[in-house]
């Protein structure tokens, strides 16, 4: 009975759950462009959720470069994350599709870029503070179109 028992642990730690997903995966530039691109040619009801999804992406791979020591990088890709929060902010209406699914990812993502702060440098702090204020407002925006619905 222990046997077996020491097998299945074995078997259930060594294969990755299902629900896992791809959420540590970050994207390389050709579909980071892909993802802009089609953001850009989406419908304004559709955009919301675009640029959120690039929003997540591209904060991820800032923090890739945050702890790989190219803070001139992850400045350029918090820059980049600006300007699509700003889109975000531009395209929000309480008619968006997946408003609240793009809510929940401008909240955890507003979560990461704060762990960001925690572990990052005096350098990086002004634009990780900056990008971090203009998330959390676009966000508070999301909040109050998905209770408009």
């Amino acid at each position: 009975m222990r046997f077996v028992l020491i097998l299945v642990v074995a078997v259930l730690t060594s294969v990755p759950p299902a629900f896992a997903g791809n959420q540590d995966k970050v994207l390389g530039a050709q579909e980071l462009a892909a993802m802009a691109a089609k953001a850009k040619q989406a419908t304004p009801r559709e955009r919301c959720y675009l640029y959120a999804k690039l929003v997540r992406a591209m904060t991820e791979v800032a923090g890739r470069q945050l702890d790989n020591g190219d803070v001139s990088d992850a400045s350029a890709s918090l820059k980049t994350v600006q300007d699509y929060t700003s889109k975000i902010h531009v395209d929000l209406t309480d008619h968006s599709k997946k408003l609240k699914d793009a809510q929940i990812m401008m909240r955890r993502t507003a979560f990461r870029l704060k762990e960001l702060m925690m572990s990052g440098g005096l350098s990086e702090q002004p634009v990780l503070q900056a990008t971090l204020k203009q998330l959390n407002q676009v966000q508070s925006q999301m909040m109050l179109a998905v209770f408009q619905k």
